[in-house]
């Protein structure tokens, strides 16, 4: 057990010990993010949207995690991470519990957190903490291109985006999950509020692959055919990120991807891809199940595949 091992808020002060565990972590698939975006990541202290543990064992950081209300009922936890010299002493039970507790005192009645599918031991300790199997994903990167094209008409109709995700096999798949705009990395319940606030406040929405108001940060798309919506994705956030060779790039990112067939698929990332061009985005990232049938439209439809899907569990609290 972890005895003398005292779980409390993680400060900037405690980086240096931070760093020390962390940026040994899978050094074989680029290393562990949370030294480089540490100070970014910590929330301040009168912040009471998100609480940041760590196991202090006094000379060591034993290990951190983060839990945050990303709606509010909804917690997410992220950052997981154990000193592997305190290792099998209980603490991610103890780090779970306390992000439990404080999710529950903000009144958060699920919890949930993303795995990734090759982490086997951060899967078991997931299971482990109560938290069940809820669905998996991965990304789609069309790439950007102002003249990409589609055969079916795209809009940037709120209502039309909402109606179709509310009945599409995607919505099932990802019980009704996509990416939050409160937090990077993080997932939770889609409202019909969301794709209005998502959506641009100019622009009629009317005309073939047609995309709006691209200079926002936010936007919406609903794939039509024949007087019936085929396909819908809203458009989350852009940011600049280093890529392997330490040069800048920009993302334009998508926080679900849905659609009837690969035709409404095509349609889908070419209105992604001028999107993306307008904004100046060197790279996309779309959100998508993880199934054999929307992977396999992704690829057939010319879009990259990230390698390996993502997990996401989800407990009562």
């Amino acid at each position: 057990m972890s005895v003398g091992i005292h779980i409390r808020r993680a400060t900037h002060d405690d980086y240096e010990g931070v760093k020390a565990f962390t940026e040994k972590i899978w050094a074989d698939r680029g290393g562990d993010y949370i030294p480089a975006v540490y100070h970014d990541w910590l929330e301040d202290e009168d912040d009471d949207h998100k609480k940041t543990f760590l196991a202090d064992a006094g000379d060591d950081v034993a290990g951190i995690v983060q839990a945050v209300m990303v709606s509010p009922d909804e917690a997410w936890f992220q950052g997981m991470r154990v000193n592997p010299d305190y290792q099998r002493q209980g603490l991610s039970g103890r780090l779970n519990d306390a992000c439990f507790e404080w999710a529950r005192e903000q009144g958060a009645t699920v919890g949930r957190v993303m795995v990734f599918s090759w982490n086997a031991a951060s899967l078991g300790a997931a299971r482990k903490s109560g938290l069940e199997p809820a669905t998996e994903f991965r990304f789609a990167h069309p790439k950007p291109d102002p003249d990409a094209s589609g055969p079916d008409t795209v809009t940037n109709d709120p209502s039309a985006a909402w109606r179709y995700w509310t009945h599409s096999d995607a919505r099932e798949h990802l019980n009704g999950l996509g990416y939050a705009p409160e937090e990077t990395w993080a997932m939770r319940e889609l409202t019909r509020q969301d794709f209005l606030d998502f959506a641009s406040d100019s622009g009629d929405g009317n005309g073939t692959n047609d995309v709006i108001n691209a200079d926002d940060d936010t936007e919406v798309f609903a794939v039509e055919r024949n007087g019936k919506y085929v396909g819908a994705s809203y458009r989350l956030r852009t940011y600049e990120r280093e890529n392997d060779d330490g040069e800048s790039e920009a993302w334009a990112e998508y926080g679900v991807g849905a659609w009837e067939d690969v035709e409404a698929t095509r349609s889908l990332f070419a209105a992604i891809s001028r999107d993306a061009a307008a904004l100046g985005a060197d790279r996309t990232r779309v959100l998508i199940p993880e199934t054999a049938a929307v992977v396999s439209d992704a690829s057939y439809a010319g879009a990259k595949i990230s390698e390996e899907p993502d997990f996401v569990l989800s407990g009562a609290l």
